[in-house]
Formats: structure tokens, C-alpha cells, sequence
């Protein structure tokens, strides 16, 4: 009988934890041929998600969990999940049942019996968000498609089942700043996408306020396309041009009407969107090197404070 393990990253999601385990243990018992564990990852939550965790741990065998020794973000979670888990196949969720857990069947029916690697969800629309976020969201997508040669599939989400190689995969990749979506897509393998709609969170507040997704969607970019580069490369040499041409343009203007080449609020205006172009390619560079710098460091992606569950002494 194969094991599945389920990785379910956390962060203050003590409202939530109770309701997922009850909504997903059914329909994991109900699974042909597959034995369950669940692995909590608790990323450093400041209420009592962890204390909650092992609440389930105490009553369920199958429960197990980790804990950083602080916040180091949901990608670190997902990869410190897929380190850990012990299963031939290996699930990640999100603890809000924002990812329907009726869907493991179907994940797990595509990977058995119809031999993809992996078989993943995707939102088909967005009911309940913001416009504006959702506007933006469709967008990245559009823009980083265009930018990379990884596609990453609109309205992609974390909820997938895949075999123990991709995981092995996902793990060999091991870049600090870590960007799942594009890491999943970027490793290859078979994989079938299954829809579902826009599901609300089932308890507590989100945690990707929109400054966090912008900066999200900025990682995502740098991580997976050089594009912004040849964009700052290409503005550099138009301004060249459009500088040269405006110079012969003056110099004409100058021989045939003496005295039109004064006016300085022109010239500060050109002085300060040359200086503002110059600017924000500074910073593509920038985001490139700083990424680059984080790397050379060769700090580790998550630091263990604790972890137990399983039959297992904590740690």
C-alpha cells in the first residue's frame, strides 16, 4: 500500500486547522490503496497554530509537524514539507480549504491510473476578490509568459499530487529565493491540470496583502527571466539615438534661426526622465545582484525549531 503524504503549510492558521483536518480526513480514508500521513509545517505562527497541530498529533498518529524557528515564508514551508515527507506520492495543500479536498481522488486517479507525474489545480475564475487584484494577477501571468520561457499556468495554485521523482526534483532545485510555481513548472514532468473554482477561505484572514503579492510577482520575474535586463539594455541604446537625433536637431535649428536653442525648463524636464530611465534600470540591476548576493550567502532556506507527530519524540 502506497503512502501519501500531505504537506500542509501553516501561519496563523489556528482558526482554520480544525476545520481542514475535518473536511480532508474523510475523503484521505476514502482513497483506494493509499495510507495517509499529515505533515504540518507551522512557519513560525505567533497565535497557537502549533499547539493545535499537536492537538491533532496527540489524537491522530498520522499527524506529524514541523516548526521554524521563526517566519521564513510559505516557500521555505513547502520545501521543508517536501524534504520531510515520507510518501510515494506527496499532496500539498492550503490549510484554509481554499484547496477542495473532494479533489484528491481525481489528483490521485491522474497519477496512478492515467500516469501523469503530476496532477495540479488551477482557478478558473476569481469570484470574491478585488478587481483590481485580480486584474493584476491576470496580468503577471500575461507578462511573465511573455518574459519566460517556463510557462506558468494562470491561476495556478499550490494544491497539487505528484510522484515521489518530481519531489525529488523540486528538492534538487535549491535556490534561496525560491518561487514554487515556476520551480514546479520549470522541473518538467507530465502534468494534468484540473479546474475548480474560486473557493473562500474557510476561517481567518489571508495573509498576501497586496504590496506582498506585487513583490511575490517582482521574485517571480527576476527568478525566471533576464528580459528585464535586455528591457534596460534596449532603453539605453533608444535614449542614445534619441539623444543623437536631438543634438543634429538643435544644431540644425540653431544655424537656421539663431537664438532657439535657449529655454532651460525644457532641458530640465529631458535632464529629469533621463535621470528617472537611469534610475529604474539601476534598480532591475539591482534586483538582480541583490538576488545574486542572497545566494552567494549559502544560508539555509528554513531553520527547525521543533518537529514530532508519527510515533516520533519532538525535536
Amino acid at each position: 500500500m502506497a503512502l501519501l503524504s500531505i504537506v500542509v503549510p501553516c501561519y496563523n492558521e489556528e482558526a482554520a486547522l480544525g476545520r481542514f483536518y475535518e473536511a480532508v480526513r474523510p475523503v484521505a480514508a476514502g482513497l483506494p490503496d493509499v495510507r495517509v500521513e499529515y505533515l504540518f509545517v507551522d512557519d513560525g505562527s505567533t497565535d497557537g497554530t502549533l499547539a493545535a497541530v499537536k492537538k491533532l498529533g496527540s489524537a491522530d498518529p498520522a499527524v506529524r509537524w514541523l516548526s521554524f524557528s521563526r517566519n521564513f515564508g510559505k516557500e521555505a514551508a513547502l520545501y521543508a514539507g517536501l524534504e520531510h515527507a515520507k510518501g510515494d506520492l506527496v499532496a500539498v495543500m492550503d490549510a484554509d480549504l481554499q484547496d477542495p479536498p473532494a479533489l484528491l481522488p481525481e489528483l490521485l486517479r491522474a497519477v496512478r491510473e492515467e500516469g501523469y507525474d503530476c496532477a495540479a489545480v488551477r482557478r478558473v475564475d476569481r469570484k470574491g476578490e478585488p478587481p483590481i487584484r485580480s486584474f493584476c494577477a491576470r496580468q503577471f501571468y500575461k507578462l511573465i509568459n511573455k518574459m519566460s520561457d517556463t510557462e506558468i499556468v494562470d491561476g495556478a495554485r499550490d494544491f497539487r499530487l505528484m510522484t515521489r521523482k518530481m519531489a525529488e526534483a523540486v528538492l534538487a532545485v535549491k535556490e534561496y529565493n525560491r518561487f514554487s510555481k515556476g520551480i514546479f513548472s520549470w522541473v518538467g514532468f507530465r502534468t494534468k491540470w484540473v479546474e475548480t473554482e474560486n473557493i473562500p477561505r474557510s476561517a481567518g484572514e489571508t495573509k498576501w496583502s497586496f504590496f506582498k503579492l506585487v513583490l511575490y510577482a517582482l521574485d517571480g520575474i527576476v527568478a525566471f527571466s533576464t528580459a528585464p535586463l535586455a528591457i534596460a539594455s534596449v532603453l539605453g541604446l533608444v535614449l542614445c539615438v534619441v539623444a543623437g537625433l536631438a543634438i543634429v536637431f538643435i544644431i540644425v535649428r540653431e544655424l537656421i534661426w539663431q537664438g532657439s536653442a535657449y529655454g532651460w525648463p525644457s532641458l530640465v524636464c529631458i535632464i529629469l526622465l533621463i535621470a528617472g530611465i537611469q534610475l529604474f534600470c539601476m534598480g532591475i540591476l539591482g534586483q538582480y545582484l541583490a538576488k545574486t548576493y542572497l545566494e552567494t550567502k549559502k544560508r539555509p532556506i528554513y531553520i527547525l525549531r521543533e518537529q514530532g507527530g508519527g510515533g516520533h519524540d519532538e525535536e
